[in-house]
């Protein structure tokens, strides 16, 4: 069996590392998988409260790759994987080949929600782990963490689970933990885009050797060298990277129906899309005359601001709600469907994500009789897990939810999504569709309904700026349409759009 030799690499000088700790031994790591055609393998049978493989887990053949691609880089790197194809269990069950070839003597997760955590320790404990959730108050989880490191480090316990949030991580009760953390630790960074930022990035353990990210878009919007800090410190992407294709056609993900719906603007909001639109090319005129290089709309700082009040415009436009109360009229008796606003994070203006989360939750609730609740970040933890019940037993037939959904939450009963708005940013759009596509008992398939705003009637100058914005929202609306069991039907009700545009070639 090929073995790859494990070596710590160095950290760049430029980062933070901590003082005094020494890099960690080598370790020959084996691939799990070499010569083997079979979804699962043997493990030995460990001790109590110690990493298992369930036994009646069939690992894909793309988590094997995957697993045997960590393992053949030294214990590094990021799987770039389709959101819902599986990225947790493939983690977990390095966890478990590492506790089997070098006693790995904790497992360390880094979630970017409090939600998340609980989710991961439903999933730690089908590998026989009962971890420590250390978020929130310190008075919960230091004291029992302090304990368990001592027991590790004196023997008298095999292995410790440490499940946290980003925000924990860059405290001052973790970070002091942190130093007390054995050299046998493997860091598990979920959702890892985030801790490509600066504070959370300096923040992560550099004497932890054996690193994992996970994430369906590890690239970091807005922040090329936020990206390349998470490449540096967890490892480049590793092979197979999974695509949604690839993902649906293996089986991880469930075909679909894909429904564009658009979306006309009021005559006020066509008048301030105008205007807008005017602004950015102005803008980018400017840049012109001065020769200073435009490159990707999207990577001026100067053109952020327009941009996004571009985005919020076209989130919040009235004419959405028309949308849904047309078609949900007509679908009063289907349940699993969720439905999506804006992101009440950046929706800054009168019609706010919070305004079209009420408008949404009144116009089923009140004028069509459907049982809805919404699903924000204000609901605590202990809600979200009774909404999810519900949703999930039929009680409850929809969710109106805003960006608390998006990221790693696992709710596979999902059958329908209505996509009332979506950021920018195409993690979002990704994290959205992922979600929905995830297989569940007695779902076929899913159906998505996504609300696309038409631009209004512009003058030549102000169409060919248009014509750059729209080109990259464009794209992935039709690369999601291909996609689709109807494809052919997605891509008719796309064509208008491209046609009004010049934009046939996408």
């Amino acid at each position: 069996m090929y073995l790859a030799q494990y070596r710590v690499k160095q950290p760049p000088t430029s980062r933070k590392v901590a003082v005094g700790v020494s890099p960690p031994q080598q370790y020959r790591l084996k691939l799990p998988f070499a010569g083997e055609s079979k979804g699962s393998y043997q493990t030995q049978q460990p001790l109590p409260v110690c990493p298992r493989m369930p036994a009646s887990l069939q690992l894909r053949q793309y988590q094997r790759q995957a697993i045997n691609s960590w393992f053949a880089n030294n214990g590094r790197g990021t799987l770039k994987m389709a959101t819902g194809s599986g990225k947790t269990i493939t983690a977990l069950s390095v966890a478990c080949e590492l506790y089997k070839q070098i006693n790995l003597q904790v497992l360390l997760i880094v979630c970017p929600y409090r939600h998340l955590v609980t989710q991961w320790a439903r999933e730690c404990e089908k590998f026989n782990l009962q971890p420590i959730l250390a978020f929130e108050n310190l008075r919960t989880w230091q004291s029992q963490l302090s304990t368990q490191l001592y027991n590790v480090h004196s023997g008298s316990q095999a292995f410790l689970t440490v499940i946290t949030t980003n925000s924990t991580l860059i405290g001052d009760g973790f970070q002091s933990q942190l130093k007390y953390f054995p050299e046998k630790t493997l860091i598990i960074g979920d959702e890892a885009h985030n801790l490509g930022a600066s504070k959370l990035e300096e923040s992560l353990p550099r004497f932890v050797g054996l690193r994992l990210g996970l994430s369906a878009t590890p690239e970091r919007y807005f922040d090329e060298a936020g990206t390349q800090s998470l490449f540096d410190y967890f490892g480049s992407v590793l092979q197979p990277e999974l695509t949604l294709k690839d993902a649906i056609n293996q089986g991880a993900l469930v075909h679909y129906l894909y429904y564009p719906i658009l979306v006309e603007l009021t005559e006020m909001e066509s008048r301030a899309y105008a205007k807008l639109t005017q602004k950015i090319g102005r803008a980018l005129l400017y840049r012109e005359k001065e020769n200073i290089e435009v490159g990707d709309l999207e990577d001026n700082e100067d053109l952020k601001p327009l941009l996004m009040q571009r985005a919020r415009l076209i989130g919040a436009a009235e004419n959405k709600l028309n949308a849904l109360r047309e078609l949900m009229a007509n679908r009063r008796g289907t349940s699993h469907t969720l439905f999506y606003c804006g992101d009440g994070a950046q929706e800054m203006g009168h019609r706010s994500s919070l305004h079209q989360l009420k408008a949404v939750a009144k116009i089923l609730g009140v004028e069509l009789g459907y049982r809805v609740s919404t699903y924000t970040a204000q609901t605590s933890l202990q809600e979200r897990e009774v909404l999810r019940r519900q949703f999930e037993s039929g009680e409850l037939q929809g969710l109106v939810a805003i960006r608390c959904l998006d990221e790693g939450v696992d709710i596979p009963a999902i059958k329908t999504a209505v996509i009332l708005a979506s950021s920018a940013n195409p993690r979002q759009f990704i994290q959205r569709r992922g979600r929905v596509l995830r297989p569940h008992p007695g779902k076929e398939r899913a159906t998505i309904f996504d609300m696309i705003v038409l631009p209004p009637n512009l003058d030549r100058k102000t169409l060919e700026v248009e014509r750059n914005l729209l080109r990259k929202e464009l794209r992935r609306f039709v690369e999601f349409a291909d996609l689709a069991d109807n494809a052919g039907e997605a891509r008719i009700k796309l064509l208008d759009l491209q046609k009004r545009y010049g934009l046939l070639d996408i």
